[in-house]
């Protein structure tokens, strides 16, 4: 594998580079750590004779590399279920003991496509927002976040708001401002997506969001907001 994928990289000069090779799933998780940012290709075993298998590795290269493209390469053929059930969402899933041919050409092809995928979301790039709620992990797509409110209960806990539920996290609101500059602080409460905004009420300082909610607008704010609302 390393030979063929380096040969590939030399013969095609592309921006793609080989930077680990192991057969400790642990030592993906650390450098997944050192370098959350990534967005790579992974090409994984099922059976990686470790506690955690290949499976549940991909569950948690998917959580630190939302973007990454995941490519299977096992004698497991079997498994390739567990991939949909887990919602990995599997770039390939190569079996080994096709014609040895089948399998380089079959990987070859992987490297291309997520090239190619890596070239055009360089231009269109989603953004995530990463969320540790309750001890579990979500990146949950800027697009999907209609706005963020502080939880009035708790001290230090932020409400996440988005079409299909919400999700409470520690944190304050001028720290996720912090990370999410394009959307507006519109009261000291409330930091909303107004790209999700259907309604602005200028008398009852208020604005209506595409799920229904209403989320308070302070009145020093409402004039920047409605300017804002009628540049689009």
């Amino acid at each position: 594998m390393e030979g063929l994928i380096s040969k590939y990289i030399e013969a095609e000069g592309v921006d793609i580079a080989l930077v680990l090779s192991t057969a400790d799933p642990d030592a993906i998780l650390e450098y997944l750590e050192a370098h959350p940012d990534k967005r790579g290709l992974y090409f994984l075993d099922v059976d990686l004779g470790h506690a955690i298998d290949g499976i549940t590795l991909g569950m948690k290269i998917r959580e630190t590399d939302p973007l990454a493209k995941i490519v299977f390469i096992t004698t497991h053929a079997e498994m390739a279920v567990l991939t949909f059930r887990y919602k990995i969402h599997a770039m390939d899933f190569i079996v080994k003991d096709q014609a040895e041919e089948t399998a380089d050409m079959r990987t070859l092809e992987c490297i291309q496509a997520a090239y190619q995928r890596y070239l055009e979301e360089a231009h269109s790039e989603p953004k995530y927002f990463k969320v540790d709620a309750n001890g579990e992990i979500w990146n949950v797509l800027h697009d999907d976040i209609l706005f963020f409110e502080t939880n009035s209960e708790v001290e230090k806990r932020v409400i996440l708001h988005t079409e299909k539920g919400e999700l409470d996290f520690r944190g304050t609101l001028r720290e996720v401002a912090a990370l999410v500059p394009a959307f507006y602080r519109c009261h000291k409460s409330f930091l909303v997506n107004t790209d999700k905004i259907t309604r602005v009420d200028k008398i009852m300082k208020e604005v209506k969001m595409t799920n229904g909610a209403v989320v308070l607008v302070a009145a020093k704010k409402m004039t920047e907001l409605v300017g804002m609302m009628g540049e689009r």
